[in-house]
């Protein structure tokens, strides 16, 4: 299988099941520093990326609004200074589908960390 950050997502109708807890731990060592969460009541892919300043996290911010308008498929972005904290799920479905670990994956791919934090 391709990298997850090479696939494409695909269109979710809505009207399937929310990946189970099993087979999102399996895909969850290919992003390991990703947590799986569901303190809400729906798994989700969360991560805080660090930053030296407000600047550098709002550039990363907006990356990650470009690759999401791509792939028609938006994530909660929480933008402070020093640190970005992204949510990936599927809202129609109230869980994760492939498509939040492709961009995870793909969010990852954006992250400048060879940076001094």
């Amino acid at each position: 299988m391709n990298d997850l950050h090479e696939l494409r997502c695909v269109p979710c109708r809505g009207d399937e099941p929310p990946m189970d807890r099993a087979k999102a731990e399996e895909l969850h060592t290919r992003i390991p520093e990703w947590e799986l969460d569901d303190s809400s009541g729906e798994l989700k892919l969360i991560r805080k990326f660090k930053f030296r300043n407000f600047k550098e996290a709002l550039d990363f911010t907006n990356k990650i609004g470009q690759i999401a308008e791509e792939e028609d498929h938006h994530p909660a972005i929480l933008t402070e200074w020093g640190q970005v904290t992204v949510s990936w799920w599927t809202h129609k479905i109230h869980g994760l589908h492939q498509n939040d670990f492709i961009m995870a994956a793909r969010t990852d791919r954006l992250y400048p960390d060879r940076q001094e934090k």
